[in-house]
């Protein structure tokens, strides 16, 4: 593996003018050291992809292009969402790059990890996870859910790298195996580990929020958790069938339960544990065809094969090809 390559840094933004100058900064400034130490070739980029952001960003990019030569932009025709956005990313980077980093540009995932993933690369390793090593700037909920999340994905059976997120290095190759899953739902966080390959493992602490608001309320949050577990496991099925044979088997002993007590002439009128089965069996009951629901959702999604993302402007392919030219 060669010395120096081309790396490219994809970061997806949805409204974040607030923090895009500081992003610039910080990210050209690891750049240039990165080039200045001889690690990364001098063509290596930022491309920041806007997620049809309602506010200036797209301005920003455009604007930043133009002073910062190693600054490039895609934009894309509408919000597709975070994994959408990251996607694209790494569909237009890694056409021409050697590897590429993807990172939030909310800064709460430190910059300063990125010269020790490139290290990481240069020891060969294809896939090189950001890993946090604490959640103190969490609140206590968030991480509480986070740990019970990462503890029932390693119970359905699927491989994540826990206290990681979007935050990675990956070799061209990585990224053109990753490109080769057609999931119009995505979770990449299960995807990349499928993907295989020598990894490796950097910790950094995160950060506050630099400025902004975050992007991933609770809503989206739970969201993001139920893609994850009907992306990647049927055990919520088969949890449904074990409930259904559950239910029949309580009906049994309770039917057996009636008929000794009839017999002995102990038969008691009323209506309270009868209302109680019925609103419980209907509570089963939507629950099983709601799980289920998601999974035929999903099914509809996919077969239908649309677009994963559609790019309105790509200033990095512009670039690109202008430096070829020279």
């Amino acid at each position: 593996m060669s010395d120096v390559f081309k790396l490219s840094i994809v970061v997806p933004c949805y409204n974040e003018e607030e923090v895009l100058h500081e992003t610039t900064k910080e990210l050209t400034a690891i750049l240039q050291g990165l080039v200045t130490g001889d690690k990364i070739s001098k063509d290596s980029k930022i491309v920041f992809v806007d997620d049809g952001s309602k506010d200036k960003t797209w301005s920003l990019i455009s604007e930043f292009s133009k002073e910062y030569p190693s600054v490039s932009g895609v934009k894309l025709s509408r919000n597709f969402g975070h994994q959408g956005a990251l996607l694209a990313g790494v569909t237009t980077a890694s056409k021409d790059s050697d590897a590429v980093i993807t990172i939030d540009a909310d800064l709460q995932d430190d910059v300063n990890a990125i010269p020790k993933m490139v290290d990481e690369y240069l020891n060969g390793a294809e896939v090189v996870y950001g890993v946090r090593n604490n959640r103190d700037t969490d609140t206590a909920f968030k991480r509480s859910t986070a740990e019970m999340f990462y503890r029932f994905m390693g119970f359905l059976g699927v491989n994540l790298v826990p206290d990681s997120a979007d935050y990675r290095l990956m070799s061209q190759r990585a990224c053109q195996v990753l490109l080769s899953y057609r999931e119009r739902n995505l979770f990449l966080r299960g995807i990349v580990p499928l993907v295989g390959f020598k990894s490796a493992k950097v910790y950094y602490a995160r950060k506050e929020r630099f400025a902004g608001e975050s992007k991933y309320p609770l809503k989206k949050m739970i969201k993001f958790a139920m893609d994850g577990i009907t992306s990647f496991s049927i055990v919520p099925i088969k949890m449904i069938m074990g409930l259904g044979f559950f239910i029949v088997l309580i009906s049994i002993v309770l039917l057996i339960y009636s008929l000794i007590q009839k017999i002995n002439g102990n038969v008691v009128n009323g209506w309270s544990s009868l209302m109680i089965s019925i609103w419980a069996l209907g509570g089963v009951q939507l629950i099983s065809i709601s799980v289920i629901g998601e999974y035929v959702g999903k099914i509809f999604s996919e077969v239908k094969q649309r677009p994963r993302f559609t790019i309105e402007r790509d200033i990095y392919t512009e670039k690109t090809q202008e430096e070829n030219k020279r």
